[in-house]
């Protein structure tokens, strides 16, 4: 590699999947776009794709998370933000009591609810949705993903 050879400098983010006993998964709504999200985002310079979960779970919902394992690694870039690559923690199950504590501080959620993964489809676009899902199936194997745009590439052996 040459001094003149390009480097990705991609915009890292990360994000938790919070459970409800029926196996739903926690969803905020922003107020400044249209759509659903997972509480999470972007990493500060610095600072550790987990600790900036950690930082935007008690920023965006005002409730002291421990966040799991990650779930998903996903390289997904957009066009109009260049390269970006998304973690996926496991959050758990929320209690009774975590969920009477959500408060939006910030100002930059309005609301929260729990939704089956069948049904965000409808809820978010549908590279979050790809992410999602990945998550979950990691999940429920035990193992870690990584993943292209939500989805875990076909290795040939």
């Amino acid at each position: 590699m040459t001094p003149e050879t390009p480097m990705a400098t991609p915009r890292v983010a990360a994000g938790a999947l919070f459970f409800d006993e029926e196996g739903r998964i926690l969803l905020v709504k922003p107020g400044y776009k249209d759509g659903w999200e997972i509480p999470g985002g972007y990493v500060e310079p610095g600072e550790s794709p987990r600790a900036a979960c950690h930082r935007e779970i008690a920023e965006e919902l005002g409730i002291p998370a421990s966040v799991g394992v990650h779930l998903v690694v996903d390289w997904a870039p957009i066009d109009a933000e260049g390269d970006k690559i998304l973690f996926l923690f496991d959050g758990g199950m929320l209690s009774d009591q975590d969920l009477a504590a959500i408060i939006f501080s910030d100002g930059e959620l309005t609301e929260w609810r729990f939704a089956h993964a069948d049904d965000l489809d409808r809820l978010m676009p549908a590279r979050l949705v790809r992410r999602i899902r990945t998550a979950i199936e990691a999940k429920n194997r035990g193992t870690a993903a990584y993943a292209e745009h939500g989805v875990e590439p076909h290795f040939r052996p």
